[in-house]
């Protein structure tokens, strides 16, 4: 064995990227942590999806519906109660299987303009709803960190709706949008939610989850 200190390594600059990194642009969980473009992008993509769910908890519809893209696809599969290990026969398929939601921009505006009618019973009187953004992580951008035009986000979304005095839902399920940034704004392009219950217990589902 040769004597003498080990040479200390060198800290990595922020924005720094590993070689050993996974593809995506950043380390992984157990590495020496996330560099700070990551880190930057995280935060931007998290107050914008806050930012988002501030618009439909307070009805600003037409709002909402400008940070859609034109091609957006907006699907939120049923889920099935399968056996051990048969997980990809658990969601229901886009385009040919019956869903929640199979949408894009057009339906999604017919939906906004029955919600807003004001002779839409199932929304008299108006529902409050509050819905919580959490558990935001797995940022991937293309076709850099430093330059993302577009970005992939998981996470998790809790909705509670209230109505009149007793009728009360919850929802809690999974997301993963991609986001593109258009005219230097984020928008959503792609919106896949999975809900945790395979039945729905709501008497009426008019709203966007």
């Amino acid at each position: 064995m040769t004597g003498g200190r080990r040479k200390p390594a060198e800290a990595a600059a922020p924005g720094d990227v590993s070689p050993a990194s996974p593809v995506g642009g950043y380390p992984a969980a157990d590495g020496a942590g996330k560099p700070l473009t990551y880190l930057l992008l995280a935060q931007e993509v998290h107050e914008f999806l806050c930012a988002e769910a501030d618009l439909l908890d307070e009805r600003r519809y037409d709002e909402w519906l400008d940070l859609l893209t034109e091609d957006i696809s907006y699907w939120v599969p049923m889920r099935r109660n399968v056996q051990f290990g048969h997980w990809d026969t658990e969601n229901t398929r886009q385009g040919r299987d019956m869903n929640w939601f199979d949408e894009g921009k057009s339906t999604l505006r017919l939906r906004i303009k029955q919600i807003t009618s004001g002779v839409h019973w199932v929304e008299e009187p108006a529902p409050r709803v509050s819905r919580l953004i959490t558990n935001v992580h797995g940022i991937r951008a293309t076709p850099s960190l430093e330059e993302p035009e577009e970005v992939s986000v998981k996470y998790r979304v809790l909705i509670y709706r209230n109505k009149l005095e007793d009728s009360t839902d919850v929802f809690a399920g999974k997301r993963e949008d991609v986001l593109r940034k258009v005219d230097g704004r984020w928008k959503i392009r792609k919106r896949v939610m999975l809900l945790d219950q395979s039945v729905l217990l709501s008497a009426t589902m008019p709203f966007v989850l």
